[in-house]
Protein backbone atom coordinates (compact mmCIF):
# COMPACT_ATOMS: atom_id res chain seq x y z
CA UNK A 1 0.00 0.00 0.00
CA UNK A 2 1.27 3.60 -0.89
CA UNK A 3 2.61 5.68 2.04
CA UNK A 4 0.24 8.23 1.10
CA UNK A 5 -2.39 5.53 1.88
CA UNK A 6 -1.88 4.36 5.27
CA UNK A 7 -3.13 5.18 8.46
CA UNK A 8 0.10 6.76 10.09
CA UNK A 9 0.29 8.89 7.26
CA UNK A 10 -2.43 11.10 9.37
CA UNK A 11 -0.38 12.26 12.52
CA UNK A 12 -3.06 12.09 14.62
CA UNK A 13 -3.46 8.95 13.80
CA UNK A 14 -0.67 7.71 14.12
CA UNK A 15 -0.21 9.29 17.59
CA UNK A 16 -3.11 7.08 19.11
CA UNK A 17 -1.66 4.41 21.84
CA UNK A 18 -1.75 0.73 19.96
CA UNK A 19 -4.44 -0.80 21.49
CA UNK A 20 -6.55 1.70 20.02
CA UNK A 21 -5.20 1.35 16.76
CA UNK A 22 -6.04 -2.44 17.22
CA UNK A 23 -9.30 -1.78 18.19
CA UNK A 24 -10.51 0.82 15.35
CA UNK A 25 -8.39 -0.93 12.53
CA UNK A 26 -11.28 -2.95 11.53
CA UNK A 27 -13.57 -0.49 11.24
CA UNK A 28 -11.10 2.39 9.45
CA UNK A 29 -12.55 2.48 5.46
CA UNK A 30 -10.12 4.35 3.27
CA UNK A 31 -12.04 6.29 0.97
CA UNK A 32 -11.57 8.93 -1.82
CA UNK A 33 -12.10 12.30 -1.78
CA UNK A 34 -12.84 14.13 -5.35
CA UNK A 35 -12.10 18.01 -5.09
CA UNK A 36 -15.37 19.46 -3.69
CA UNK A 37 -16.63 16.81 -2.03
CA UNK A 38 -18.98 17.75 0.88
CA UNK A 39 -18.50 15.45 3.63
CA UNK A 40 -21.42 17.01 5.82
CA UNK A 41 -23.83 20.27 5.78
CA UNK A 42 -24.31 23.10 8.28
CA UNK A 43 -26.89 21.30 10.70
CA UNK A 44 -26.15 17.43 9.22
CA UNK A 45 -26.09 15.19 11.79
CA UNK A 46 -22.29 13.33 11.46
CA UNK A 47 -22.11 9.79 11.15
CA UNK A 48 -18.21 9.28 10.59
CA UNK A 49 -15.28 11.26 11.32
CA UNK A 50 -12.17 11.66 8.61
CA UNK A 51 -8.75 11.07 9.36
CA UNK A 52 -7.30 13.45 6.04
CA UNK A 53 -3.92 11.79 4.79
CA UNK A 54 -2.91 13.26 1.61
CA UNK A 55 -6.37 15.83 1.14
CA UNK A 56 -7.19 19.28 2.47
CA UNK A 57 -10.55 19.93 4.02
CA UNK A 58 -12.00 23.14 4.74
CA UNK A 59 -14.31 23.83 7.14
CA UNK A 60 -17.12 27.30 6.09
CA UNK A 61 -19.34 29.02 7.59
CA UNK A 62 -22.13 29.49 5.15
CA UNK A 63 -24.89 32.40 5.20
CA UNK A 64 -28.58 32.50 4.07
CA UNK A 65 -27.47 34.11 1.00
CA UNK A 66 -25.12 31.45 0.32
CA UNK A 67 -22.24 33.25 0.92
CA UNK A 68 -19.69 31.62 2.39
CA UNK A 69 -15.69 31.73 4.24
CA UNK A 70 -13.37 29.75 5.20
CA UNK A 71 -13.06 29.44 9.03
CA UNK A 72 -10.50 26.67 9.71
CA UNK A 73 -8.69 24.11 7.63
CA UNK A 74 -8.34 20.07 8.32
CA UNK A 75 -5.27 17.94 6.95
CA UNK A 76 -2.71 15.02 8.04
CA UNK A 77 -2.96 16.62 11.34
CA UNK A 78 -6.06 16.39 12.57
CA UNK A 79 -9.73 15.11 11.80
CA UNK A 80 -12.81 16.06 10.61
CA UNK A 81 -15.97 16.10 12.32
CA UNK A 82 -14.82 17.71 16.45
CA UNK A 83 -18.35 18.02 16.78
CA UNK A 84 -19.49 14.21 17.08
CA UNK A 85 -17.20 13.15 19.85
CA UNK A 86 -17.51 16.67 21.78
CA UNK A 87 -20.94 15.79 22.04
CA UNK A 88 -22.44 17.94 19.52
CA UNK A 89 -23.64 16.08 16.95
CA UNK A 90 -23.29 18.37 14.13
CA UNK A 91 -22.32 21.91 13.64
CA UNK A 92 -23.47 25.07 12.05
CA UNK A 93 -20.27 24.73 9.47
CA UNK A 94 -19.84 22.65 6.49
CA UNK A 95 -17.10 20.66 5.29
CA UNK A 96 -15.76 20.50 1.81
CA UNK A 97 -12.75 19.31 -0.02
CA UNK A 98 -10.63 22.00 -1.02
CA UNK A 99 -7.32 19.66 -2.00
CA UNK A 100 -8.22 16.42 -3.74
CA UNK A 101 -6.59 13.23 -2.22
CA UNK A 102 -7.63 10.38 0.76
CA UNK A 103 -9.05 10.01 4.47
CA UNK A 104 -9.75 7.51 6.61
CA UNK A 105 -13.49 7.27 7.83
CA UNK A 106 -14.61 5.92 11.13
CA UNK A 107 -17.65 5.40 12.94
CA UNK A 108 -19.27 8.28 15.30
CA UNK A 109 -19.98 5.24 17.90
CA UNK A 110 -16.54 3.34 17.51
CA UNK A 111 -15.02 7.05 17.55
CA UNK A 112 -17.12 8.69 20.77
CA UNK A 113 -16.25 4.89 22.56
CA UNK A 114 -12.32 5.20 22.32
CA UNK A 115 -13.06 8.80 23.03
CA UNK A 116 -14.27 7.99 26.88
CA UNK A 117 -12.44 4.76 27.36
CA UNK A 118 -8.79 5.40 26.85
CA UNK A 119 -7.48 8.99 28.53
CA UNK A 120 -5.27 9.15 25.74
CA UNK A 121 -6.16 9.05 23.21
CA UNK A 122 -9.03 11.66 24.62
CA UNK A 123 -6.45 13.93 25.82
CA UNK A 124 -4.84 14.02 22.03
CA UNK A 125 -8.35 14.64 20.35
CA UNK A 126 -9.04 17.47 22.96
CA UNK A 127 -5.61 19.16 22.92
CA UNK A 128 -6.21 19.13 18.58
CA UNK A 129 -9.68 20.61 18.78
CA UNK A 130 -7.93 23.48 21.16
CA UNK A 131 -5.69 23.54 18.55
CA UNK A 132 -8.30 23.99 15.65
CA UNK A 133 -10.69 27.07 17.78
CA UNK A 134 -6.93 28.51 17.81
CA UNK A 135 -6.99 28.40 13.67
CA UNK A 136 -10.81 29.37 14.08
CA UNK A 137 -10.00 32.87 16.15
CA UNK A 138 -6.95 33.75 14.48
CA UNK A 139 -8.98 33.47 10.66
CA UNK A 140 -11.48 35.30 12.47
CA UNK A 141 -9.31 38.32 13.32
CA UNK A 142 -7.33 37.78 10.30
CA UNK A 143 -9.97 38.15 7.74
CA UNK A 144 -11.46 41.61 9.53
CA UNK A 145 -7.96 43.22 9.66
CA UNK A 146 -5.68 42.35 7.36
CA UNK A 147 -5.40 42.71 3.67
CA UNK A 148 -6.36 40.43 1.08
CA UNK A 149 -2.85 39.71 0.41
CA UNK A 150 -1.70 38.41 3.73
CA UNK A 151 -4.99 36.73 4.06
CA UNK A 152 -3.93 34.71 1.20
CA UNK A 153 -0.10 34.54 2.31
CA UNK A 154 -1.44 32.71 5.42
CA UNK A 155 -3.93 30.49 3.42
CA UNK A 156 -1.09 29.18 1.36
CA UNK A 157 1.08 28.53 4.33
CA UNK A 158 -1.94 26.62 6.15
CA UNK A 159 -2.34 24.46 2.94
CA UNK A 160 1.70 24.06 2.56
CA UNK A 161 1.87 22.82 6.22
CA UNK A 162 -1.20 20.44 5.40
CA UNK A 163 0.45 18.78 1.92
CA UNK A 164 3.82 17.22 0.94
CA UNK A 165 5.89 19.17 -1.43
CA UNK A 166 5.21 23.18 -2.84
CA UNK A 167 2.24 22.14 -5.29
CA UNK A 168 -1.59 23.73 -4.30
CA UNK A 169 -4.02 22.73 -6.93
CA UNK A 170 -6.53 25.18 -6.58
CA UNK A 171 -8.06 28.04 -8.81
CA UNK A 172 -8.30 31.69 -7.94
CA UNK A 173 -12.20 31.55 -7.98
CA UNK A 174 -12.25 28.51 -5.15
CA UNK A 175 -9.11 30.44 -3.36
CA UNK A 176 -11.82 33.52 -3.23
CA UNK A 177 -14.71 31.31 -2.14
CA UNK A 178 -11.91 30.34 0.79
CA UNK A 179 -11.39 33.57 1.64
CA UNK A 180 -15.20 35.06 1.57
CA UNK A 181 -13.74 38.07 -0.90
CA UNK A 182 -13.91 38.76 -4.59
CA UNK A 183 -11.58 36.91 -7.08
CA UNK A 184 -10.70 40.16 -8.46
CA UNK A 185 -8.52 40.65 -4.85
CA UNK A 186 -7.34 37.07 -5.19
CA UNK A 187 -5.90 37.59 -8.88
CA UNK A 188 -3.93 41.02 -7.91
CA UNK A 189 -3.06 39.17 -4.69
CA UNK A 190 -1.69 36.24 -6.54
CA UNK A 191 -0.08 38.21 -9.36
CA UNK A 192 2.01 40.64 -6.68
CA UNK A 193 3.19 37.18 -5.24
CA UNK A 194 4.20 35.95 -8.87
CA UNK A 195 5.87 39.64 -9.68
CA UNK A 196 7.98 38.64 -6.44
CA UNK A 197 9.34 35.58 -7.63
CA UNK A 198 7.19 33.89 -4.03
CA UNK A 199 5.08 31.74 -6.43
CA UNK A 200 4.19 30.42 -10.06
CA UNK A 201 0.64 30.29 -11.21
CA UNK A 202 -0.27 28.08 -13.81
CA UNK A 203 -3.77 27.08 -14.80
CA UNK A 204 -4.53 26.18 -10.94
CA UNK A 205 -1.39 24.86 -10.10
CA UNK A 206 0.57 27.45 -7.52
CA UNK A 207 4.52 25.96 -7.05
CA UNK A 208 5.27 28.05 -4.02
CA UNK A 209 9.11 29.22 -4.64
CA UNK A 210 10.13 31.23 -2.20
CA UNK A 211 8.72 29.88 0.81
CA UNK A 212 10.64 32.01 3.63
CA UNK A 213 9.36 35.06 1.43
CA UNK A 214 5.82 34.12 1.94
CA UNK A 215 5.99 33.83 5.65
CA UNK A 216 7.66 37.56 6.20
CA UNK A 217 4.84 39.01 3.46
CA UNK A 218 2.02 36.78 5.27
CA UNK A 219 0.56 38.87 8.81
CA UNK A 220 1.07 37.31 12.32
CA UNK A 221 -1.58 35.58 12.18
CA UNK A 222 -0.30 31.99 10.38
CA UNK A 223 3.13 32.45 12.95
CA UNK A 224 0.45 32.45 16.03
CA UNK A 225 -1.39 29.28 14.92
CA UNK A 226 1.61 27.41 13.98
CA UNK A 227 3.09 28.26 17.33
CA UNK A 228 0.06 27.19 19.59
CA UNK A 229 -0.45 24.11 16.99
CA UNK A 230 3.57 22.67 17.70
CA UNK A 231 2.63 22.97 20.86
CA UNK A 232 -0.31 21.49 21.52
CA UNK A 233 0.15 18.59 19.38
CA UNK A 234 3.66 17.49 19.95
CA UNK A 235 3.23 14.48 17.71
CA UNK A 236 3.89 16.61 14.56
CA UNK A 237 7.48 16.48 15.47
CA UNK A 238 10.21 17.77 13.07
CA UNK A 239 9.69 17.02 9.30
CA UNK A 240 12.15 14.74 9.70
CA UNK A 241 10.37 12.71 12.09
CA UNK A 242 7.20 13.19 10.13
CA UNK A 243 8.72 11.70 6.90
CA UNK A 244 9.08 8.31 9.15
CA UNK A 245 5.72 8.36 10.41
CA UNK A 246 4.89 8.66 6.76
CA UNK A 247 6.85 5.78 5.65
CA UNK A 248 6.22 3.44 8.57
Amino acid sequence: MAASFRPTRNHLLAAFPQDVKDRISAELQLVELPLGKVLYESGDTMRHVYFPTDAIVSLLYVLEDGDSAEISVVGNEGVVGVALFMGGESTPSRAIVQSAGHAYRLPGQRTKAEFHRDSQTQQLLLRYTQALITQMAQTAVCNRHHSIDQQLCRWLLLSLDRLDGNLLVMTQELIANMLGVRREGVTEAASKLQKLGVINYVRGHITVLDRPRLETLSCECYAVVKRETDRLLPYLGTPEESAVVAAV
